[in-house]
C-alpha cells in the first residue's frame, strides 16, 4: 500500500494542519503516517497557544515512522521555529526522503503567526533546498523573495527566484489575488503549467493550503507526473471547497470527503 507521511503541527478544529492531511490522504486513497511538530490550540476563528514539540522528540518520530514505512511521498508543514526546521531538514537528508512537498506556512488562516521571524532565514536556506516542489501562497512567496507581488510577470520572476534558490519546483498559489479566476503557477525549472478554478464565495477555506500540498503528495505518491498531480489536487481541492458545510463561526473547514458523501446522497 502506498503511504505519505506529513511533518506538520496539529489543528484542536480539524480542518487545517495534520488533521486536514491525513483527511486528505484517506480521501484519496493513500495510508498517511503523521510526525507532529507543534501542538496549536486553534479553531476557526484564532490560534490561541502553540506548544513546540521538543526537538529530541520529534526526530524520534521521524526515526521510529520512516525506518518501519518507508513514506511514498512527504509533506511538510507548520516547522515554526529554526531549530525545528533544522531537524527537519537534516532526518530528510539523511532518510532521502522524497519526493517532498513543502507547505511554507508562515501565517494560520485566522491571520495568526506560526512560523517565527527567526526561522525564516532557516526556512530559506536550509530546508527550500531539499524540496521537489514548494507551495506559497502570494504572502508566503513575498516573504520568500523579499518584495510585493502584484502582477502575472511578479509571479513568474519570483517562481524563478523561487526555483534558483534551491527549490525543484515550485507552485505559485492564487487564492489571494483579485478576480473571479484563481490561477496556480507551477514553474518545475523549465517551464510554467497554470492551472485555473473560478472563485467561490465561501468562508470554508479554512486548511486549503495543507489540503492541497497533501493532495499533490498523494497523488506523487501514486506515481503521477508533477503538472498532473498538481492538476488533479487543484481539482480535488475546488470540489472539497465548493462542497463544504459552513461549520464554526469563522473560517469553516473544506470537505476533504466530498466523494464519500455524493455517493450518500
Amino acid at each position: 500500500m502506498l503511504s505519505v507521511l506529513t511533518i506538520a503541527g496539529s489543528d484542536s478544529s480539524g480542518g487545517a494542519g495534520i488533521q486536514a492531511d491525513l483527511k486528505t490522504f484517506s480521501a484519496l486513497g493513500v495510508y498517511g503516517m503523521s510526525v507532529v511538530t507543534a501542538v496549536t490550540a486553534q479553531n476557526t476563528l484564532a490560534v490561541t497557544a502553540v506548544h513546540e514539540v521538543p526537538v529530541e522528540v520529534l526526530a524520534a518520530q521521524i526515526e521510529a515512522v520512516v525506518s518501519d514505512i518507508p513514506p511514498d511521498a512527504v509533506k511538510i508543514g507548520m516547522l515554526s521555529s529554526a531549530a525545528i526546521i533544522d531537524v527537519v531538514a537534516a532526518k530528510a537528508k539523511e532518510h532521502a526522503l522524497s519526493p517532498l512537498v513543502v507547505d511554507p506556512v508562515m501565517v494560520a488562516k485566522s491571520g495568526d503567526r506560526l512560523l517565527r521571524e527567526d526561522a525564516v532565514t532557516a526556512l530559506r536556506e536550509r530546508l527550500l533546498p531539499l524540496a521537489d516542489v514548494l507551495t506559497p501562497n502570494v504572502p508566503e512567496a513575498e516573504v520568500l523573495v523579499g518584495r510585493s507581488l502584484n502582477s502575472d510577470d511578479d509571479m513568474r520572476r519570483a517562481a524563478s527566484e523561487i526555483v534558483g534558490l534551491g527549490a525543484k519546483a515550485v507552485v505559485m498559489k492564487g487564492g489571494h489575488r483579485v478576480g473571479d479566476t484563481v490561477v496556480d503557477l507551477l514553474f518545475d525549472g523549465d517551464e510554467f503549467h497554470e492551472f485555473s478554478a473560478d472563485r467561490i464565495a465561501t468562508t470554508s477555506t479554512h486548511g486549503t493550503g495543507c489540503t492541497f500540498a497533501s493532495a499533490i503528495a498523494a497523488f506523487l505518491a501514486r506515481g503521477e507526473r508533477l503538472p498532473d498531480a498538481v492538476g488533479h489536487a487543484k481539482e480535488y481541492l475546488t470540489e472539497a471547497i465548493r462542497r463544504a458545510q459552513p461549520i464554526g463561526h469563522g473560517h469553516g473547514p473544506v470537505n476533504h470527503f466530498w466523494e464519500w458523501w455524493d455517493e450518500k446522497k
